[in-house]
């Protein structure tokens, strides 16, 4: 046994309190500890939710666990903790080549591996969807080779179908990548993972009433995720669409606070900004954008729609959501200082 959790409850009137912490046996190292405060309003909805945000944790400790145990020779799987444990970093582009690369090593070891096939086609989507590669379609090309093998080998696991959704989300085809997200979760509904991605694809689609409640989840799952600046900044994206520009501002400056290496959060808040009549701080969010991004997208609305269109994904979705962006989110960007051409 390489971790024990333990924990207690106590009660006081109406008041449930539960503390939990991982240990590891072998150093008697407390790796996580959490409280969870409720009302013992509905004792079985409270278990649901404390044991799904204990088991959404211990998740992400122990892969950062494992991925830091020293292995004199690392296999396979030695390398696939280590890929995930980069990949649950904050991203950027060093980020993301590592992890590519700790998966690369572990489908050498192990080229059967529908984990490590599946692991390395989602990193290969993440990178392109986080404008971390140039050109993307040699990344698209192989995590679809990569999904395929996975697929045909795998006995119905959640992992393959996420990563087969990821990249039909990259290749713009976000209506068939809703089913693939929601065998993910069918499977596993504690899969935040897939709550954000599938909220992306509800937005593209049209069902934008849909798109808060998924990522409210995800952030109930897993308010300490270290990808939570996504889940705020999907909750900022439809309020801003919705000409809700005080909320919008809000969430995406908690999703900027989260993560400021965002270079198409980074361009909303800039937006945002613009369309709150704040042109010196949409002019920096503007300027920052360009900073960060792979390419020149925010030189010109021209050019800004058509990297929408044209390589990887498509952020505009179905004509009424493209309506919503034309109303709100480019016209705040012509504000904040983009020109057409």
């Amino acid at each position: 046994m390489r971790y024990v959790l333990e924990g207690s409850v106590r009660r006081a009137g109406n008041q449930l309190r539960v503390n939990a912490q991982l240990i590891d046996v072998a150093t008697d190292a407390h790796l996580w500890a959490e409280r969870f405060d409720s009302e013992t309003v509905d004792l079985f909805a409270l278990q649901n939710e404390i044991t799904s945000r204990i088991a959404v944790a211990l998740n992400l400790e122990l892969i950062a666990a494992e991925a830091a145990r020293p292995t004199e020779h690392p296999d396979a799987l030695d390398y696939i903790f280590r890929g995930r444990a980069v990949s649950n970093m904050t991203p950027s582009r060093d980020l993301r080549d590592q992890a590519i690369s700790l998966f690369e090593r572990a489908l050498d070891l192990d080229p059967r591996s529908v984990e490590a096939q599946s692991r390395l086609a989602m990193a290969l989507g993440a990178r392109v969807l986080g404008e971390m590669t140039d050109p993307a379609t040699s990344d698209v090309t192989r995590a679809e080779q990569l999904i395929e093998h996975a697929l045909a080998a795998s006995s119905g696991g959640p992992l393959p179908h996420f990563a087969k959704g990821l990249v039909l989300r990259v290749r713009g085809r976000p209506e068939e990548a809703i089913l693939e997200f929601e065998t993910v979760l069918a499977a596993d509904r504690n899969a935040t993972y897939a709550l954000f991605q599938l909220g992306w694809c509800k937005l593209m689609t049209g069902s934008i009433d849909e798109v808060i409640p998924l990522a409210a989840q995800g952030i109930c799952l897993s308010p300490r995720d270290r990808f939570i600046a996504n889940l705020y900044w999907r909750i900022g994206s439809v309020h801003l669409l919705q000409s809700h520009i005080g909320d919008a501002v809000l969430w995406l400056e908690k999703a900027r606070s989260a993560n400021p290496r965002l270079s198409a959060l980074r361009a909303m808040l800039a937006s945002a900004y613009a369309l709150k009549n704040e042109p010196e701080r949409a002019a920096a969010e503007l300027a920052e954008a360009r900073k960060l991004s792979g390419d020149d997208r925010y030189s010109s609305m021209a050019r800004l729609k058509t990297a929408g269109y044209s390589g990887s994904h498509n952020y505009w979705g179905v004509p009424e959501v493209r309506a919503l962006f034309e109303a709100t989110y480019f016209v705040g960007l012509r504000k904040a200082g983009v020109p057409e051409e």
